[in-house]
């Protein structure tokens, strides 16, 4: 049974609004009829990926945050005494935010849901 969109917007207000707007819209570039096959290449964007220490500063919410993730990264000799000290100068210079946008709680696990919807992000 064939419907119009008014009469669709009538019926269904929120979801016509919803379908309408561009923060909702998931690209879909292929189909895979084997499940298996699906899982894993949709996973496997942050598979054995290990985070830096720009990427723990990422998700910092101030400068204080941030100075104690490159202290203990350095204590435990993870980043050199050299390299922790050009950080620790760009944080006080140039702000928390330098490093680059906030990673929100999630991050990885939302850019790889994304990534297998949409190839190119």
């Amino acid at each position: 049974m064939p419907m119009g969109k008014e009469r669709f917007r009538k019926m269904f207000p929120h979801l016509a609004k919803e379908m309408n707007t561009e923060e909702s819209r998931i690209a879909i570039n292929s189909v895979r009829s084997d499940v298996q096959t699906g899982e894993t290449a949709s996973s496997s964007k942050f598979v054995r990926y290990t985070p830096d220490v720009i990427d723990y500063i990422r998700r910092c919410d101030n400068e204080q945050q941030a100075k104690e993730i490159i202290d203990y990264l350095e204590k435990r000799r993870e980043i050199s005494r050299q390299y922790a000290q050009r950080l620790r100068k760009q944080l006080k210079e140039e702000g928390v935010r330098s490093f680059g946008a906030k990673k929100e709680e999630d991050y990885y696990l939302k850019k790889r849901v994304l990534s297998s919807a949409n190839p190119d992000k």
